[in-house]
């Protein structure tokens, strides 16, 4: 089991290879992955501001049908209370998607030097 961050559902949505890292791909073709619901709603923020050009509904469909991406579904409550505790970023963005990949000390794969830093099970 492995969460994806934002910017990487973006990434694999967009076929652009070429940014991750061969861990990291490798990591994608051979584990079942997740994400955070709070990724959703951060793809949406993204398009309601046009830093992406697909809502998040269609990313996540696409990604659903093309390699099995799932929406977690832990107590978002677990989520949060562990957000609390995460003092290293003010974003609630990369808080709680962290978070809820903290909840059973799951995989992150994200490029996020911050989270690298403050996350023990980074992955990049």
């Amino acid at each position: 089991m492995i969460y994806l961050d934002t910017h990487i559902v973006v990434w694999l949505y967009q076929k652009d290879r070429e940014r991750f890292s061969q861990v990291s791909l490798s990591s994608i073709n051979e584990n079942e992955l997740f994400i955070s619901p709070m990724v959703k709603m951060e793809l949406e923020f993204l398009f309601e501001i046009d830093r992406i050009t697909v809502n998040a509904e269609r990313i996540l469909e696409f990604l659903k049908s093309r390699i099995g991406l799932k929406i977690c579904k832990k107590p978002f409550q677990e989520a949060i209370q562990n957000s609390l505790k995460m003092k290293w970023t003010r974003d609630p963005f990369d808080r709680i998607i962290t978070a809820h990949a903290a909840i059973d000390d799951s995989i992150l794969i994200t490029k996020d030097r911050l989270i690298r830093k403050h996350y023990s099970h980074v992955l990049w």
